[in-house]
């Protein structure tokens, strides 16, 4: 082998009373062969720094996977000057232990504003990031917004069922919204967000990291470059995890929260990721899906969920997503000369690229090795967020729009009509590639 160095609370439950929204009813919770995506580094940025005896004391958070491993404490940053200002809304796991720490890195964005329905939280993670009180808000006074100079977007970060009302709200502020994935759990509610960004003349963009992680654009750029791994044939995809049994009514089990199980939450890496790889749109689906009896964290939605979709250009995307297994967050892709391979594939950091290939310029027979590809390390959520700053500032469509989310919507609907009913979904053919995208990421 050759190898290259180089929350269920009571502030929760007034969240959901304070949105207003119906489903607050719910009342919880060895080469050097690379692109220039993989060569490329990012610069080191001044992060101001605070003796740890004087920082807040640090937010703890209850355990969302069964992972002994798993982080108990979000991290502590400081914010920046300069950048665009962004109004984080939620501060929840993902918030505190991700996006944050990323816009203390990021070179393009600072947060400069926090919406959270527990102000005390509230105020304890403002002191960590510099973020004045007078700029932290909550649910009801969430469109006070308008009116803070201060902030030119929003990054929503809540229960998927949530994101249309507060894109909506933050475009008729007249900020720029950028949406965690799944955009919605309804492809109504997905073009009702577009609309009231267009309608607001304010960009929406939809957070999907993969498609701007380095390693991860490699490898689209082999798949449709043909002369790495020739022409694909199969990609084999799992995202699983085990959530933690300790609170079996978390909202990602909600149904009127969450959309479905498995498959909004994770298994739309899958989805989304194939999308991006190839450039192409799916043409029919079919799935089966499944909940083991008796578990309840699973009474609502799916446990897990396993489809397959057919391309235009013959490939087929072998998929698995499960909410009850040990973490896996991978995928192969085959091609008639070559595979590449992602292990993992859908993590925040730490991600591995290896791949196989016919041996050139011999007219031996030499059995292929496997290659590993490394590249230095970059945040995938300050990669986001600088190319979402980077359109704001220049009035462009962002690669991944609110029509990128909308149409992985329709997808994920037809694979559970494929499940329900046992049989395959047929697809609208779209031909053009990368149909639903806008400006590509710059190579920074």
């Amino acid at each position: 082998m050759k190898i290259v160095t180089s929350e269920d609370s009571p502030e929760r439950r007034r969240f959901l009373h304070l949105t207003g929204s119906a489903i607050a009813a719910a009342s919880v919770l060895g080469v050097t062969t690379q692109s220039s995506w993989a060569n490329a580094a990012v610069p080191a940025s001044s992060v101001g720094t605070t003796p740890s005896s004087d920082l807040p004391k640090a937010v703890t958070l209850p355990a969302m996977q069964d992972d002994k491993a798993e982080k108990s404490e979000m991290p502590v940053q400081l914010g920046q000057d300069g950048r665009l200002g962004i109004a984080i809304v939620g501060l929840g796991r993902l918030s505190l232990e991700e996006i944050m720490p990323a816009l203390a890195t990021s070179k393009r964005c600072r947060v400069t504003a926090l919406v959270s329905g527990d102000r005390e939280k509230a105020k304890r993670v403002a002191a960590m990031y510099n973020v004045p009180e007078s700029s932290i808000y909550d649910y009801q006074t969430f469109d006070e917004m308008r009116d803070n100079a201060h902030v030119h977007a929003v990054y929503i970060v809540l229960p998927n069922a949530l994101h249309r009302e507060f894109t909506v709200r933050a475009a008729k502020a007249g900020k720029h919204v950028l949406c965690e994935k799944p955009m919605a759990t309804s492809v109504a509610d997905c073009q009702a967000m577009i609309d009231a960004c267009k309608a607001a003349q304010r960009l929406l963009m939809i957070a999907y990291r993969i498609q701007y992680e380095p390693l991860n654009r490699q490898v689209m750029e082999w798949v449709r470059g043909g002369s790495v791994l020739g022409k694909i044939k199969l990609i084999d995809m799992a995202n699983c995890q085990n959530q933690s049994k300790e609170n079996p009514r978390q909202w990602r089990h909600v149904k009127a929260l969450a959309g479905g199980g498995a498959l909004p939450d994770i298994g739309l890496y899958c989805l989304n990721t194939a999308r991006f790889l190839l450039g192409e749109e799916p043409v029919e689906v079919s799935a089966s899906q499944y909940s083991s009896e008796g578990d309840t964290r699973f009474n609502e939605v799916e446990e897990a969920i396993l489809w397959q979709m057919r391309f235009p250009s013959g490939v087929r995307v072998q998929s698995t997503s499960s909410y009850a297994t040990f973490t896996s967050k991978r995928y192969r892709v085959l091609g008639d000369e070559g595979w590449a391979d992602m292990d993992p594939a859908f993590s925040y950091q730490g991600l591995q690229l290896k791949r196989s290939r016919i041996a050139e310029d011999t007219d031996e027979f030499i059995a292929p090795g496997i290659e590993q590809i490394s590249t230095k390390a970059k945040n995938q959520f300050a990669l986001e967020m600088d190319h979402f700053a980077e359109c704001v500032a220049s009035n462009k469509q962002p690669w991944t729009p609110g029509e990128e989310g909308l149409q992985d919507q329709r997808i994920m609907d037809a694979i559970y009509e494929s499940a329900r009913i046992g049989k395959p979904v047929r697809l609208t053919s779209v031909e053009a590639l990368d149909s639903f995208r806008g400006t590509p990421p710059s190579k920074i």
